[in-house]
């Protein structure tokens, strides 16, 4: 029997988003840390945490000052090639009570400086809820270790109480892995993208609709090999903000280098997706032809359709979409979404209420809140998409689509049908 917590759209788009149950509130209620949670509600995980963020930056290396309970989960990192960058500063008892590590972490830097035998581009100074507690001025500590140190510092803030504040952490480390970023002569045909930590999958369509609008360098800091690269990124005439966490970043890089932004959205719904482009066209002075894209997106959605009929989906939040905006899109597209796992906000609420309008008696649960511990499948479900929602029907076919290589546009619609057809095929023949 399920016993986990859930809300039908039909009910919560009636109570509104100023009314959202406390049940899907993660600050209002104790966390449920499962194997479902744990890649993106650890910072320190796997992904792009507060930790891996901030060594986006290339060149880079971390100082992690935290209790011993923060940082253990650091060292799943190492997996990654990260722990020749990592060092740390361990918190005691004491530490915290007087407040007497904040001398520590300038020698701390100075030693770093000293030990590496090529210097590196910036000390990224990670802190935990801690400093959030006492307060900590984390701009007059990093200003006194780049002294101690003759190295730029800047903090990364690894506050998971402020998750779900108007500036979160992850809107927080995209800011200060831009900080660096001085002004110098802005070149018409360049522009950058921001909103990712890795580059955008290589068959994206923006890219080649950007080249043919007459822009010949597209920077992305998941493309930069050396700091000089990074450097380069203040010679945009303009940024593309990919993901709304990195709005922050833009206005900053908007104030201090006079580089203007557009925002777009990851779209999983064809014809938003040509809006869109359509928009941006008109931004940048250039006519975006999209039309072969649209028409191969098109055509992949109506022959998954034909080849698995409707299907009954459970989507998840572990995955490179927003949960909602892609569970409206599969209902769209003539399916059905039985359960979506995600975290609901002002931001994404307009899609709840389509969803409500579609499909009344959708499932939405949160992931973190403790009743998932009693979840159990009481509905009809046929696939999986998301990493948890595979971890809650193991016995389904389903796909993760949580790949580094971020897909956008078209190119993320033709992924994510390719995935599910290739998954769907391959449990067919089970």
């Amino acid at each position: 029997m399920n016993h986990a917590y859930y809300i039908t759209a039909a009910d919560l788009a009636e109570r509104g988003a100023d009314n959202i149950p406390d049940e899907l509130r993660s600050a209002k209620h104790m966390i449920y840390s499962s194997p479902a949670t744990l890649d993106y509600n650890s910072p320190g995980a796997k992904g792009f945490g507060v930790k891996r963020a901030g060594l986006v930056i290339p060149e880079s290396v971390m100082l992690l000052v935290a209790p011993g309970c923060c940082g253990r989960n650091t060292a799943l990192l190492n997996e990654l090639g990260y722990s020749e960058r990592f060092f740390y500063l361990m918190l005691d008892d004491t530490d915290i009570v007087t407040g007497r590590y904040l001398n520590k972490i300038p020698k701390a830097c100075a030693e770093i400086a000293e030990e590496l035998d090529k210097k590196p581009s910036v000390i990224v100074i990670c802190v935990t809820c801690v400093d959030a507690l006492l307060g900590t001025d984390m701009e007059r500590v990093c200003r006194s270790c780049e002294e101690a140190s003759g190295i730029p510092s800047i903090p990364a803030y690894m506050y998971a109480l402020t998750r779900e504040k108007r500036l979160p952490p992850m809107a927080m480390v995209r800011q200060a892995v831009y900080s660096l970023l001085e002004p110098q002569k802005r070149l018409p045909n360049e522009c950058a993208l921001l909103g990712y930590f890795s580059a955008l999958d290589d068959g994206c369509e923006l890219y080649a609709l950007l080249k043919a609008a007459g822009i010949r360098k597209i920077h992305e800091i998941g493309r930069c090999g050396t700091f000089e690269e990074y450097k380069e990124i203040s010679r945009a005439n303009f940024s593309i903000v990919l993901n709304a966490e990195a709005r922050y970043a833009a206005q900053d890089m908007q104030k201090k280098l006079g580089i203007p932004f557009i925002e777009l959205t990851r779209l999983y719904r064809i014809d938003k997706i040509r809006t869109q482009y359509r928009l941006l066209g008109q931004a940048i002075g250039a006519k975006l032809d999209d039309a072969a894209y649209y028409a191969e997106a098109a055509q992949k959605i109506a022959d998954f359709r034909e080849k698995h009929g409707v299907l009954r989906f459970a989507v998840g939040e572990m995955l490179n979409a927003d949960s909602f905006e892609l569970a409206l899109s599969l209902l769209e597209y003539g399916h059905q979404v039985s359960e979506i796992y995600g975290t609901v906000g002002e931001r994404n609420f307009v899609f709840v209420k389509r969803i409500a309008a579609v499909s009344p008696q959708t499932r939405i649960y949160s992931n973190l809140h403790p009743s998932m511990l009693g979840y159990a499948r009481d509905c009809e479900i046929d696939a999986a998409i998301g990493n948890d929602a595979k971890y809650y029907h193991k016995d389904l076919p389903g796909i993760g689509f949580q790949e580094e290589a971020q897909p956008f546009g078209y190119r993320g619609v033709n992924l994510l049908f390719d995935g599910l057809d290739a998954a769907l095929t391959e449990g067919a023949g089970a």
